[in-house]
């Protein structure tokens, strides 16, 4: 049963529709919380960055790094994806985009894995897109492919 991805005008950190939702969005690896989407967050509930800068802080015991998933729950009914899709940061001298899109694709199974598992749908901005540079043209497939040919119902969320 395929569901579909849903294209909308909105805040992802307000995620509509009834039921279990999972806010997903891309993190990088170094440990950096402070640019972009994260910002939204961090207004709306002060976990998930606790949560992200806490599994940084102690990532030699545990599963951090790129493609890498960890769940924050932020409300009754809500969670947080953290999912590590970016290697490092774009600086003034960089060269390329620091998008990884097979650590989205990786992290996306996750997310579908623990969407499946909550019974939830699964909301986000044009994750991988703004500042590690991705280009949604090769991150859509990834999230029909990995959620939504899965029948996770996806809302994409456009300002």
């Amino acid at each position: 049963m395929a569901a579909g991805i849903t294209y909308v005008r909105g805040d992802a950190t307000a995620p509509q529709g009834a039921g279990v939702k999972v806010i997903a969005h891309v993190c990088n690896d170094l440990g950096g919380w402070g640019k972009g989407f994260v910002l939204a967050l961090s207004r709306r509930w002060p976990e998930p960055e606790a949560a992200y800068r806490a599994w940084h802080r102690e990532r030699a015991r545990n599963d951090f790094g790129l493609g890498a998933v960890q769940l924050v729950r932020v409300d009754r009914y809500v969670w947080v994806a953290n999912l590590v899709g970016q290697r490092g940061i774009r600086t003034g001298r960089s060269t390329g985009v620091p998008v990884r899109y097979e650590a989205i694709d990786t992290g996306l199974a996750g997310v579908a894995g623990h969407a499946r598992r909550l019974g939830a749908s699964v909301h986000m901005p044009r994750i991988g897109c703004g500042l590690a540079g991705g280009r949604w043209e090769r991150v859509e497939p990834l999230v029909r492919a990995r959620l939504a040919e899965h029948g996770v119902a996806v809302t994409v969320y456009d300002r």
